[in-house]
């Protein structure tokens, strides 16, 4: 019997694997109970890598603490919870080491499942703030391919992006990637690699050629554009509209992907008229994790898997 595998990446101040995998599963839960389809199986797969930034975040912080001025700081907490935690996470990830790390727990973690798959499985992301950037890294970014990286590293990379349909086209191997889910997601700000590379050079971050081949790959294979629903909470500072980026990131490509904005709350009216000050972005952290609760994101991908 097919099977359709749910792919779950986390994003960022996600430090204990015991809480991601209890909210990945409630998630994959309700989504099941949704779809309600007894001829398909629906499978998790759970992605999970916020423990590898723990220990130099700690001691950046430690550092933090230890200047004679930092008693002198504002908004301690949201630094060191919100913006410490965020863009930590970001510039970690980037860096060779804690990059690499995170492949090598893919490979263990994910590469054996979807390397097991049968034909008719299909695979379906969905992925959470920064592990959106993570993942879209990891399977297009040109900087894996750099010589200066250990091979080994390397090596396994194009082996994650040759068992994923597209990278490159093999018939009769891999599985399709067959609906992308973003929540809470801060991907359509890379499309300032994609408009940077036009006026200057290539970007080894950017993303763009690779997903544009796998994109069109995949059409080629289904015949319709891939499904993509961009989920984000009004009050969610990290979330970020896709609908109208897509053809920056993706230029002619973009007809390859339909593409949707998903609105998860109308937001509490009481922030409105604040919404444009700092209180709704102190407050924005329980926005951002809301996605994994809301029933609207859990419906949602029901209805695209039933429809695809």
């Amino acid at each position: 019997m097919p099977t359709d595998y749910i792919l779950f990446v986390h994003g960022v101040k996600t430090r204990k694997q015991a809480d991601f995998r209890a909210l990945a599963d409630s998630l994959f839960n309700r989504i099941k109970s949704s779809v309600g389809d007894q001829s398909r199986v629906l499978k998790p797969i759970v992605f999970f890598w916020g423990d590898l930034n723990q220990e130099a975040q700690d001691e950046l912080l430690n550092g933090f603490k230890a200047s004679p001025k930092w008693s002198d700081f504002w908004f301690q907490d949201f630094r060191t919870q919100q913006v410490l935690g965020f863009v930590g996470d970001a510039a970690l990830y980037l860096s060779r080491h804690v990059g690499s790390q995170v492949v090598q727990r893919f490979e263990q973690d994910v590469l054996g499942v979807l390397q097991n798959t049968a034909p008719g499985d299909r695979l379906h992301l969905v992925t959470h703030s920064w592990g959106t950037v993570i993942l879209f890294d990891l399977l297009f970014a040109a900087r894996w391919e750099d010589t200066r990286l250990d091979p080994k590293i390397r090596q396994t990379v194009q082996q994650i992006r040759n068992t994923l349909f597209g990278l490159p086209p093999v018939e009769g191997t891999g599985i399709p990637i067959t609906s992308i889910h973003t929540m809470g997601s801060p991907i359509s700000l890379f499309s300032l690699l994609t408009i940077s590379g036009t006026l200057g050079g290539a970007s080894t971050h950017d993303l763009s050629p690779d997903l544009k081949n796998l994109l069109e790959q995949l059409y080629n294979l289904k015949k319709k554009p891939i499904p993509w629903r961009n989920f984000a909470h009004p009050g969610d500072p990290i979330a970020y509209p896709l609908e109208g980026v897509i053809p920056l990131l993706l230029n002619e490509s973009s007809r390859y992907v339909q593409t949707q904005d998903v609105i998860t709350d109308k937001g509490n009216f009481l922030n409105r008229p604040f919404q444009q000050r700092l209180i709704p972005v102190l407050w924005g952290g329980e926005a951002h994790g809301s996605y994994w609760s809301n029933e609207v994101v859990s419906q949602t991908i029901a209805e695209v898997i039933r429809a695809t």
